[in-house]
C-alpha cells in the first residue's frame, strides 16, 4: 500500500502561511505611519518587502496623497504596483547597476530638505544588496566581487553588514544625514537575529556601533580579499561610519514592525488550533545549517522518545539565520541544507517531519522557499538511488527535495522576517500517516 503524508504536508505548509500572514506589510505597517508633514513627504527605501510597504503606505496615508513622491528599490520579480511611489527592480543578493543607480536617485531625493519635510524610510530584508552605493575609490564590480565572497564564506548576517556598511556611501547610518534636517522615520520589517536595526539592510538611517577594525577582523578571519583602496579607507579610518553622538540621528526615529518573534508567535498559535503543543526554541538561531539541523534534531528525538523538552504532540518553532560555507557544486539554500542535515540526524524516524522556508518566498537565489523533510524522505531517496550524505558534502539539497518532489515553492512573499522551522512530532499512538 503506498502512504501518503498529505496530512503532514498540509500542517507544516499551514505553519509557514501563517508565519508568512503575520508579517505581511498590508497587516503590520498602517499602525506605524507617522503624522503627515507640514511640507513635502518623500518615501524611499530598499528590501525584498519594500514594494509591498509602499502600497501599504499609500493606501492608509492619512494626510493629502498629492504631498506624497517617493522611490523604493526591490528584488527582480518583487515589485507590484503602486499610485505615487516609483518601484524600482534590482538584483539580490549581489548587487547591479540598477540598484546602484537606484541607490543614487534616493541619496539625491532626500537632499536638499527642510526642518518642515518628513523622509518615511521602508525597510526589509535584501536592502543591503539593493542599496548599492560603493564607497568612493571602488567599483560596482568590486563590490560584487567583495559580496560573493562574504555570502559563501560562513559569515553571519552581521558580520557580512558589518565590511557592506563600511564600504557604502548610504548605509551605516549615511542615508539619514543626507536627509539632515528633515525628520527621518523609518519602519523596518526585521530580517536578522536580535532585530538590530543598525544591522537590517545594513542600518541606512541608524548610528553604526562597529568601527573600521571590526570590519578588517572580518575580512581576516574569512580570508576576503579587499580591493586596494577599500583596504587603505578601512585602515586609515577614512571609511568609519557615523556614531551615535554625530547631529544628524536628533531628528531620526526607527520602529521595528514586524518581526521573526511575532510570526512564530503567530505560528504557535496556529498549531494549538491543529492540536499540537508549540515550543518556540528562538527566534535568532545561527550557525552553520547543518549544524543546527543536528542540534534540533537531536532535541527532536529526545521530545518523540522521552517527551522531553514537550510531551508529542508538539511542534518545535524556530528562527534565525543560519549559513552556509559553500564547498560542493550543487544547488540549495540554507533551508534546504538544514533539512538535509536534519533527514540524516533523523534517520527516517516516523513521528517526525519538518519545513525549514525563508519568509522571503526565495531560498538564499533558488526559486523556492525552502522544502519539506516527511517520514519517509530517507527511504524515498535511498530508492531513487540518491545518496543525502553525498549531497550534503555537495551542497546540493535543492536538487535532492526537487527529485522528491518535496520543495516549497511561493513565489516572492514581498515580506522577510527570515528562516522559519517547524518540526512536527507526532503523538505515539496516532496515525502518523494515510495509507491510501
Amino acid at each position: 500500500m503506498a502512504v501518503s503524508y498529505a496530512r503532514q504536508r498540509a500542517a507544516l505548509r499551514g505553519l509557514f502561511d501563517a508565519a508568512v500572514a503575520a508579517a505581511d506589510p498590508a497587516r503590520c505597517l498602517p499602525a506605524w505611519l507617522p503624522e503627515p508633514a507640514r511640507g513635502r513627504t518623500v518615501i524611499v527605501g530598499a528590501g525584498k518587502a519594500a514594494a509591498a510597504m509602499a502600497r501599504a503606505v499609500e493606501d492608509h496615508w492619512r494626510g493629502d496623497p498629492e504631498k506624497l513622491s517617493g522611490l523604493v528599490v526591490t528584488r527582480y520579480g518583487h515589485g507590484m504596483p503602486t499610485r505615487r511611489i516609483e518601484v524600482v527592480e534590482a538584483s539580490h543578493p549581489t548587487p547591479d547597476a540598477a540598484g546602484q543607480m537606484a541607490a543614487a536617485r534616493i541619496l539625491d531625493a532626500v537632499r536638499g530638505l527642510t526642518p518642515d519635510d518628513l523622509v518615511l524610510v521602508l525597510l526589509s530584508g535584501g536592502g543591503s544588496a539593493l542599496l548599492a552605493a560603493p564607497m568612493a575609490g571602488i567599483t560596482l564590480e568590486q563590490k560584487r566581487a567583495v559580496t560573493k565572497a562574504l555570502l559563501t564564506s560562513g559569515a553571519s548576517i552581521g558580520e557580512i553588514n558589518c565590511v557592506r556598511k563600511h564600504l557604502s556611501a548610504i548605509k551605516g547610518g549615511r542615508l539619514a544625514l543626507a536627509a539632515a534636517p528633515a525628520r527621518v522615520v523609518t519602519l523596518a520589517i526585521s530580517d536578522v537575529p536580535g532585530d538590530d536595526l543598525s544591522t537590517i539592510a545594513s542600518g541606512p538611517t541608524v548610528p553604526d556601533p562597529t568601527r573600521c577594525a571590526d570590519a578588517l577582523e572580518i575580512v581576516k578571519r574569512y580570508g576576503i580579499e579587499l580591493p586596494a583602496a577599500a583596504r587603505q579607507a578601512l585602515l586609515t579610518g577614512a571609511a568609519e561610519t557615523p556614531k551615535d553622538d554625530n547631529a544628524g540621528f536628533l531628528r531620526c526615529e526607527s520602529h521595528i514592525i514586524a518581526t521573526a518573534q511575532g510570526s512564530l508567535a503567530a505560528a504557535a498559535t496556529a498549531a494549538r488550533a491543529l492540536g499540537f503543543a508549540p515550543l518556540v526554541l528562538g527566534d535568532a538561531i545561527e550557525g552553520e545549517a547543518r549544524e543546527a539541523a543536528r542540534v534540533l534534531g537531536g532535541i527532536a528525538l529526545s521530545a518523540a522518545a522521552h517527551g522531553v523538552p514537550l510531551a508529542a504532540p508538539c511542534v518545535l518553532l524556530s528562527g534565525g539565520e543560519t549559513t552556509v560555507t559553500v564547498r560542493g557544486s550543487g544547488r540549495g539554500g540554507r533551508n534546504g541544507e538544514f533539512l538535509l542535515g536534519l533527514a540524516l540526524a533523523l534517520g527516517g524516524n516516523a513521528r517526525i517531519s519538518a519545513i525549514a522556508c525563508d519568509t522571503d518566498g526565495i531560498d538564499g537565489s533558488e526559486d523556492n522557499a525552502g522544502a519539506l523533510l516527511l517520514p519517509d524522505t530517507v527511504a524515498r531517496a535511498a530508492a531513487a538511488g540518491i545518496d543525502l550524505r553525498a549531497r550534503l558534502v555537495e551542497n546540493d539539497a535543492y536538487n535532492v527535495f526537487a527529485a522528491l518532489g518535496d520543495l516549497v515553492v511561493t513565489g516572492p512573499t514581498r515580506t522577510n522576517v527570515n528562516d522559519f522551522r517547524a518540526i512536527l512530532i507526532e503523538a505515539p499512538d496516532s496515525p502518523a500517516e494515510d495509507e491510501q
